[in-house]
C-alpha cells in the first residue's frame, strides 16, 4: 500500500544535510513496514536490528557508542556487511535502548555518511521521562501517522476518485452527484476502518467488518498493555481512566475536555501526567483553546482549556463499541456523537498534514472547531457532520477577524460562497 512517507524519506534520502532520522509513531502505524519497504527500494541491502525481539543488542552499545566499534559488529549479527550509502541501517523500537539514540550522536559527527534510521512507538515517552542524553540538533525527526483519507481511497483502488477529489479542492468546482455520494460513503467506511495499515489493507482485500473489529481490538490491548509496560506504577491506573474517558467526552455536546468526568472530584493535578503519557505515546492529541486569534497563536493558548481527540478513527469506532452499520447509514441513535466523531476526524487528516490545531471561543459561545495557519493566513474550520449549513459561530467569528476566508467541512459539496469555502468531509485531507 502506498504511504506518503515514501516521498520524505527519498527526499531525507538525497539531501546533503541529511542527519540520522528518527521516526516516530504510535503502535501499528506503519513505520517497520515503511522503513523495509523504503529499504529494500532504494539501497542495495537493510541492516535491520530491532531491540524488543532482540534485547541482547542493548549490550553490544552499552561497551562503546562510536560508530568505528559499532559497524563491524552490527554488520556480523546482520549477517551482511554494512557499506557507507548503500546499506540502510534501522534501529526498531530504539526507545529500548538509551545507548543507541545516544550513538547518533556519533553518527551524525563522525561518520554522515551510513545511512542510519530510528523508529520507535514510545519515543516520546521514553525521551520525556528518563535522563539520558538525547542527540539534540544530531538528528532529523518525523512523526508517521495512521493512513490518512487519501492513502485510504488508493489502497481501495481509488485513484481516480482521490486525483478528482483533489481537482474540485482546487477549484472549488462541485462534485458529479454520484461521484461525490461515492465518495461519502468511503469517508463513513474510513470511520468504521480508520487509517492503521493492517486493518485498512484486511478491509480492501475482504470488505469484512467484522474482521477489522478484530484487528482493531488487538490493537486496543497492546496499547493497554504499554500503558502497564512502559507507565510509571502510580499512572497506569489513571492512565487507563483517562484513555477510557476521553472517548466519552467526544460524545458531550461541548467536547472540551472535562477532569471532572473522569472521576467525581478529578482534578488537573490528579490526571494530567496521565494526560502527557497518552500525548507522548501518539495515541491521542490536545487541541488548545486559543484566548485571542493572533500570531503566533502558540502564544495566545489557555493551557487549561483543550479538548483532546485519540490519533485513529478506527480505534475509536473499536473503542465505543460502534456497530459498522450504525456508521455507515448514520443512524439518529448516534446522534450525539455524529460531531464529536467528525471534529476528530478532521483533526486526524490536519495533524497528519503537519498543522498545529487550536479552537476559539467567543465570551458569548460561539465556537471555532478550528484555527490552523495555512499559507501564512489564519483560517477557520467549522466542522459539521451532516450538509446543515447554519454557522453562527463563523459569522461571529468572521465579524471580529475578518479572515481571509473560511472553511466549512460539512456533507456538502464544494462550493465558494460569501468568503466561506465548502468542503465535504471527505476532502479533509486537501487542506
Amino acid at each position: 500500500m502506498y504511504r506518503k512517507i515514501m516521498l520524505f524519506l527519498k527526499e531525507w534520502k538525497e539531501s546533503e544535510h541529511r542527519k540520522p532520522l528518527i521516526l516516530q509513531g504510535a503502535r501499528q502505524v506503519g513505520k517497520t513496514y515503511s522503513l523495509l519497504e523504503f529499504g529494500r527500494t532504494n539501497y542495495e541491502n537493510v541492516a535491520y536490528f530491532n531491540f524488543e525481539t532482540n534485547p541482547k543488542l542493548s549490550e553490544t552499545f552499552a561497551e562503546n557508542v562510536s560508530p568505528d566499534y559499532l559497524i563491524p559488529i552490527l554488520s556480523h549479527i546482520a549477517g551482511q556487511t554494512i557499506v557507507r550509502e548503500k546499506t540502510l541501517i534501522i534501529f526498531d523500537e530504539v526507545q529500548l535502548c538509551e545507548r543507541a539514540l545516544t550513538s547518533l550522536k556519533y553518527f551524525c559527527e563522525d561518520a554522515p555518511d551510513y545511512h542510519i534510521i530510528a523508529a520507535g512507538s514510545l519515543l516520546g515517552v521514553a525521551v520525556n521521562r528518563t535522563s539520558f542524553s538525547f542527540p539534540v540538533g544530531k538528528v532529523d525527526m518525523k512523526t508517521l501517522y495512521p493512513m490518512d483519507m487519501e492513502e485510504f481511497l488508493l489502497a481501495l483502488g481509488e485513484d481516480a476518485l482521490a486525483e478528482q477529489i483533489k481537482s474540485c479542492f482546487q477549484t472549488d468546482t462541485p462534485m458529479p452527484s454520484a461521484l461525490h455520494d461515492a465518495a461519502m460513503q468511503l469517508y463513513r467506511q474510513y470511520l468504521v476502518v480508520g487509517g492503521m495499515p493492517e486493518c485498512v489493507l484486511q478491509f480492501a482485500q475482504t470488505k469484512d467488518y467484522i474482521l477489522v473489529r478484530h484487528t482493531q481490538d488487538t490493537i486496543l490491548t497492546g496499547y493497554l498493555n504499554d500503558m502497564s509496560k512502559y507507565n510509571n506504577g502510580n499512572e497506569i491506573k489513571k492512565t487507563r481512566l483517562a484513555y477510557d474517558n476521553i472517548t466519552v467526552q467526544l460524545s458531550k455536546k461541548n467536547t472540551r475536555f472535562q477532569y471532572k468526568l473522569i472521576k467525581k472530584g478529578g482534578r488537573a493535578s490528579e490526571f494530567e501526567n496521565a494526560i502527557e503519557w497518552l500525548c507522548l505515546s501518539g495515541i491521542v492529541s490536545q487541541v488548545f483553546k486559543v484566548e485571542q486569534v493572533k500570531k503566533p497563536l502558540e502564544n495566545y493558548r489557555d493551557i487549561d482549556a483543550f479538548k483532546i481527540y485519540v490519533s485513529d478513527l478506527g480505534l475509536l469506532a473499536a473503542k465505543k463499541n460502534l456497530d459498522a452499520n450504525d456508521i455507515l447509514y448514520m443512524v439518529e441513535e448516534m446522534n450525539d456523537f455524529k460531531g464529536g466523531l467528525a471534529e476528530n476526524y478532521v483533526n486526524v487528516q490536519l495533524s497528519i498534514n503537519g498543522y498545529q490545531t487550536y479552537y476559539w471561543e467567543s465570551e458569548r459561545g460561539a465556537e471555532i472547531d478550528f484555527i490552523i495557519q495555512r499559507e501564512g493566513r489564519l483560517i477557520p474550520i467549522e466542522v459539521k457532520s451532516a450538509d446543515n449549513t447554519k454557522a453562527k459561530s463563523l459569522k461571529v467569528y468572521m465579524d471580529a477577524y475578518k479572515p481571509a476566508y473560511a472553511i466549512k467541512l460539512s456533507a456538502r459539496n464544494f462550493g465558494f460562497d460569501d468568503g466561506k469555502k465548502t468542503v465535504p468531509l471527505y476532502a479533509a485531507f486537501c487542506i
